[in-house]
């Protein structure tokens, strides 16, 4: 038998380097459509990989192979011959091709995706008014320390004041479309940093304000200390201290980005096995990230003179942004998440990070633990000088017992490879006291869960 056979739909040849050096068009078109040449090493990643195994083992192999095709997912079935002797490369031969359009996500989903990335390899954040004034700032790289304590101190002018635009002359603040995307310097940081900005609240975007995030390409090399670099609070005595955890999370961050940019084919063609496997990397990155921010966050909760710092906030629109953020997770898992309706605001005074922080640990613990074709409901309520939302699932429930151990710290209520820290909500419980409300549970075991977040109401009824 020979890759010669009038059966097959189409031939090719390798060397002993596993460079496809001859190919009918079909094939040809598939190592064309995966960026390759003829000749050139083999672009076709299943392909290759079957064609390394028959040369190594010296044995004839056969299977099914998935390609990316440029728009089309290629399923074919083929066979490899390894060449014996001076030859040493291997015959092709494809005995059947069928083609379907590839899978995409719609822009809506690449947009949440999109920010989802820049949001995990960001190294600075700050929330922003309607006219882009900055209202807080928090930084997670040492030579953006000084650039987080100076938006701080100037509180309520543009952030654009904070920062080098290269090359920009237009008067500040642009408008957010122009910012974003743009390279900017920062005085105290040898690196260039890119901007994202999110725009919060609708119909028009911006008018609740928005969240600022700055990114490098770049590693700060190690052992360098920028002037006024040191990040505020106590010395680190932890595990994971302040200065360790921006040094751990930046690789991270860059793997988790990297590993996401190959699973949405946007470095070019891939099979679906090797998204698959890229989209394994990118979450097992998130676990380790996440953990590392639990580690982080907890000493910083537990500080002596922690506080937050609080603004007027929009609970309903910190909601819609917790749903928007996770409705993809949610959607994967069959899972119907449902935000409060649009245009009832519930005014509270908080910090509009930590509180994000919150709703999204209690949503993506209802993702994570409820069964598919349930519902999560995101419910909000306004009584006198309260405020809160709810975040309401159908899951397993939690006994009496489960709910008074829940908040403590560590605790997984015996759930154990799911990823978790056993920290979010004991970090969360923390976060919302500190802001002057509490973090309550309400459950029967078997009937879903209630967790709700309580703040203080931004207008209170005068006494």
């Amino acid at each position: 038998m020979n890759a010669h056979s009038p059966s097959y739909l189409a031939r090719g040849r390798t060397d002993a380097e596993d460079r496809l050096i001859e190919a009918d068009e079909l094939l040809a078109a598939l190592q064309r459509s995966c960026g390759g040449e003829i000749p050139g090493v083999l672009a076709v990643p299943a392909l290759l990989e079957r064609v390394r195994q028959a040369r190594a083992a010296g044995t004839r192999l056969s299977g099914a192979i998935e390609a990316f095709g440029g728009e089309d997912i290629i399923h074919a079935w083929i066979e490899v011959f390894p060449h014996s002797g001076n030859e040493a490369g291997c015959s092709i031969g494809i005995a059947d091709w069928q083609v379907s359009p590839a899978v995409r996500e719609d822009n809506a989903q690449a947009a949440v995706r999109h920010l989802e990335i820049e949001r995990s390899v960001a190294d600075l954040w700050a929330r922003l008014d309607p006219a882009q004034g900055v209202l807080a700032a928090e930084a997670h790289a040492p030579d953006l320390a000084a650039l987080a304590l100076r938006m701080m101190q100037g509180a309520g002018r543009p952030w654009t004041d904070f920062v080098e635009l290269p090359g920009a002359v237009h008067e500040q603040p642009m408008h957010w479309r122009l910012l974003d995307g743009l390279a900017v310097r920062v005085p105290e940081s040898p690196r260039e940093w890119t901007v994202t900005l999110a725009p919060l609240g609708g119909p028009e975007p911006g008018q609740s304000g928005f969240e600022l995030y700055l990114a490098s390409d770049a590693v700060l090399p190690t052992g360098e200390a920028p002037p006024h670099a040191e990040f505020a609070g106590p010395p680190a005595t932890h595990l994971i201290g302040r200065n360790l955890a921006p040094v751990l999370r930046q690789p991270i961050a860059r793997i988790i980005a990297n590993a996401e940019t190959i699973r949405t084919r946007l470095a070019g063609p891939l099979a679906e096995e090797y998204s698959n496997y890229a989209a394994d990397i990118a979450a097992a990155g998130q676990h380790l990230l996440a953990l590392i921010e639990d580690l982080s966050d907890l000493e910083v909760v537990e500080a002596e003179g922690f506080a937050t710092a609080p603004d007027e906030i929009d609970l309903g629109d910190v909601a819609h942004r917790a749903a928007g953020i996770l409705a993809v997770r949610a959607k994967e898992k069959g899972i119907a998440l449902t935000a409060p309706p649009a245009g009832r605001p519930v005014p509270a005074v908080a910090e509009f990070r930590r509180v994000l922080q919150i709703l999204l640990n209690l949503v993506g613990n209802a993702i994570r633990y409820s069964p598919e074709g349930s519902q999560i409901r995101l419910e909000l309520s306004a009584e006198g000088a309260r405020a809160s939302v709810s975040v309401i699932d159908e899951g397993p429930g939690l006994d009496a017992e489960q709910q008074a151990r829940v908040f403590e710290k560590f605790e997984r209520l015996g759930r154990s490879g799911d990823g978790g820290s056993g920290l979010g909500l004991y970090i969360s419980r923390r976060l919302a006291r500190a802001m002057g409300g509490d973090l309550t549970v309400q459950s029967e075991l078997g009937s879903g869960a209630n967790f709700t977040l309580e703040l203080p109401a931004a207008h209170k009824s005068q006494e």
